[in-house]
């Protein structure tokens, strides 16, 4: 894989105001107009020349997801790259680290510029050096380690992949460079940290011994309840942060509107609650019919709960708790127009069997 990481940005002082809640405000925002802005305030300001730039914002690192995985990808001073060169034994699938002058040296060829240049750059200048020695080189290039610590954004954000983190940056900037999260997340994410990173500073934090690092689930409402919360961490080198898709209960049947309904920052929805959300029961219902579809774990089948939704909705009934994923089916009274049709067919067959009979005796 080859990652993406940016010039080294200034970074300026977190200011410490009524900002802060909004620009947390702003990560829950999954509008196009609200990613763009975004990824707007997230793009590091690099010095070019000598003049200092006028204001300084807080920045995020630079993203390493987008161009991840691209031949563009610009490489510095103490990246270490491999070679596939198959009909190079000297520098095949061997490591080289660029060195402080920005060079490798390679056997055959000797040294060659690589810090300043792109991979694709760099893949074509060891490829002409080596036609000297080679006819039609094959030449593939692969970051293998870089100048930065990464940090890991997985799952429903705007932009999620590998980040460079460089220098101190809590979860909410973070947050603002990968542009917050889709609409089909839930309003929450992970963190996880390894073990040599020590604990995350946060009571609800779990450890696991299995796989030796600490986790805590961490909600947008709780980052911007106060200007500076105690959620708000500040993250480590290879934390891994994970946005899951947002958690829905479904009702499906006689009810008056079909569909799923986010849990939220809950556990689970009530009965009660998701037939409010459904706007009641339709009038062709049978309440006492009704049943849950619960998901199994680890396939593709679902368990059927009875439920009888008059004893819910009457006052000797107790509310029942719906899962993520569960689904509330309603089934509907049968017309009176197909009772009374299945009545004549059931009369149809059994007079002539009644008159049968009568001959008979």
């Amino acid at each position: 894989m080859r990652f993406f990481i940016s010039s080294k940005p200034r970074w300026g002082a977190p200011a410490i105001s009524l900002a802060f809640a909004a620009a947390v405000l702003s990560i829950a925002s999954v509008s196009p107009l609200a990613a763009q802005q975004a990824q707007e305030a997230a793009q590091p300001q690099i010095q070019t020349s000598g003049v200092q730039p006028q204001t300084m914002q807080p920045q995020g690192p630079a993203a390493m997801g987008t161009e991840a995985f691209r031949p563009t990808y610009e490489l510095g001073v103490s990246d270490q790259i491999l070679i596939h060169a198959p009909d190079a034994d000297e520098i095949n699938e061997k490591p080289f680290r660029i060195e402080e002058d920005g060079t490798i040296t390679l056997p055959l060829i000797g040294i060659v510029k690589a810090a300043g240049v792109t991979v694709q750059q760099l893949e074509d200048d060891v490829k002409e050096k080596l036609k000297t020695y080679i006819k039609n080189p094959v030449v593939s290039i692969t970051v293998v380690q870089f100048r930065s610590s990464p940090v890991f954004f997985i799952g429903d954000f705007m932009r999620p992949g590998i980040y460079a983190l460089q220098g101190r940056h809590t979860l909410v900037e973070m947050l603002m460079s990968v542009g917050g999260l889709q609409a089909t997340a839930a309003r929450r994410v992970k963190v996880t940290r390894r073990e040599d990173a020590g604990q995350i500073p946060l009571p609800g934090a779990t450890f696991d011994p299995d796989t030796k690092t600490s986790s805590i689930e961490i909600s947008l409402a709780a980052l911007s309840q106060n200007i500076n919360p105690a959620e708000d961490i500040v993250l480590q080198p290879n934390d891994t942060i994970t946005a899951e898709k947002v958690e829905q209960v479904y009702v499906q049947g006689a009810v008056e509107k079909n569909g799923g309904y986010e849990i939220g920052d809950k556990d689970y929805l009530s009965t009660l609650q998701i037939l409010s959300l459904a706007g009641g029961l339709a009038p062709d219902a049978e309440p006492e019919k009704a049943k849950i579809l619960r998901p199994v774990l680890n396939s593709t089948r679902r368990a059927e709960i009875p439920l009888d939704l008059t004893r819910v909705l009457g006052t000797e009934g107790t509310d029942y708790p719906l899962l993520p994923n569960d689904v509330l089916y309603v089934p509907r009274r049968e017309p009176m127009s197909q009772t009374l049709s299945r009545l004549g067919l059931l009369g149809t067959s059994v007079i002539p069997s009644l008159l049968i009979y009568t001959l008979l005796r």
